[in-house]
């Protein structure tokens, strides 16, 4: 009481009250009045875009464009994938938009430009819908109409279905939502193509069926997160055990498919040994949570699986250069 007392002798009694009201504000509130210095500002609106994300993106786009038969001049193929980046960059931003009034609740996004008050939510609103647009135009313009309709197909799904629709709603969110990721190689294949070929499905169906175990480890380690934000992802409505169990399945259903490029002959023997390997670590790794009484083996399942979706496209496009096809009797 005396060290309170002390306080407001020394600082006034107006300055403590500004003090705590100040510290108390939500990010959301807070005012954009003192312009940050150039470098930045160009650096935040970059994260918005969410950089780590797209470069995936942006690299299994790449692979189904190699994969995909046909030739493409290589300034057309820098500009489809430039627009598959400023596509998935668009959502990026309009995700971080919607999902301002929750990002400061959340350990994760808490330091995002938005909720940190870095960017205004208008202009990062405004920014995403200028490179949307943008980045459709292009690809109609100089690429295909085939692409361009895919591309605006990915980012409409992404910003309605799964952010606006679905992540708040259900537990199968990343599932449903998770198509939107599965997209980029499918919009690659078809810069080249023209048209959605059956083996651009198999590289969209690994994506689709790698998001779930994917996200769902994640989930495990920040459930708490989750919560807080009041986001049903599966361990919060489920539980840690049932979440596991889908994780499981999940997996299982993704090893075979990661071998159908093979079977399809759009890869070799290199892709089909690294493919087995890797899916058989992946296994391991899922087996390992699924025994596990807690949730420790989470994150190294989750670090993992990034890696995993990595080597899987990267084999692909390695084989692409040195294809050995499988004896006939494989």
């Amino acid at each position: 009481m005396e060290l309170v007392n002390s306080g407001k002798r020394l600082f006034g009694k107006n300055m403590i009250t500004k003090a705590i009201s100040s510290a108390s504000k939500k990010p959301t509130e807070r005012n954009y009045q003192t312009p940050p210095q150039p470098r930045f500002v160009l650096q935040d609106y970059l994260l918005i875009l969410k950089p780590r994300v797209m470069s995936l993106v942006v690299f299994t786009a790449v692979a189904g464009l190699i994969l995909a038969p046909g030739t493409i001049e290589l300034e057309t193929a820098f500009i489809s994938v430039a627009c598959i980046a400023l596509g998935a960059g668009a959502s990026g931003a309009i995700n971080m938009w919607y999902d301002k009034d929750i990002d400061h609740l959340m350990k994760r996004t808490m330091d995002r430009p938005i909720p940190a008050g870095r960017v205004a939510p208008i202009g990062a609103l405004g920014y995403g819908f200028a490179l949307a647009v943008l980045s459709v135009c292009i690809m109609a313009w100089r690429v295909n109409w085939a692409a361009s309709i895919l591309l605006s197909i990915t980012i409409l799904y992404y910003v309605f279905i799964y952010t606006m629709w679905l992540k708040r709603r259900t537990p199968q969110n990343i599932v449903i939502g998770g198509a939107a990721g599965a997209f980029p190689p499918m919009i690659g294949w078809t810069a080249v193509t023209g048209s959605i070929g059956f083996e651009s499905l198999v590289l969209f169906a690994i994506i689709f069926l790698w998001t779930p175990p994917h996200s769902w480890a994640l989930a495990l380690f920040r459930r708490n997160d989750y919560e807080a934000a009041g986001i049903p992802m599966m361990p919060v409505v489920a539980g840690d055990r049932e979440t596991k169990r889908q994780i499981l399945i999940y997996t299982g259903f993704l090893l075979p498919v990661t071998l159908a490029p093979t079977i399809l002959g759009i890869s070799g023997v290199l892709y089909f040994l690294a493919a087995t390997l890797l899916g058989c670590e992946f296994f391991r790794r899922v087996f390992l949570l699924w025994k596990d009484p807690g949730v420790s083996a989470a994150k190294p399942l989750f670090l993992f699986s990034i890696l995993y979706l990595f080597a899987i496209f990267a084999t692909l496009i390695i084989d692409k250069a040195f294809f050995f096809p499988m004896p006939a009797s494989v």
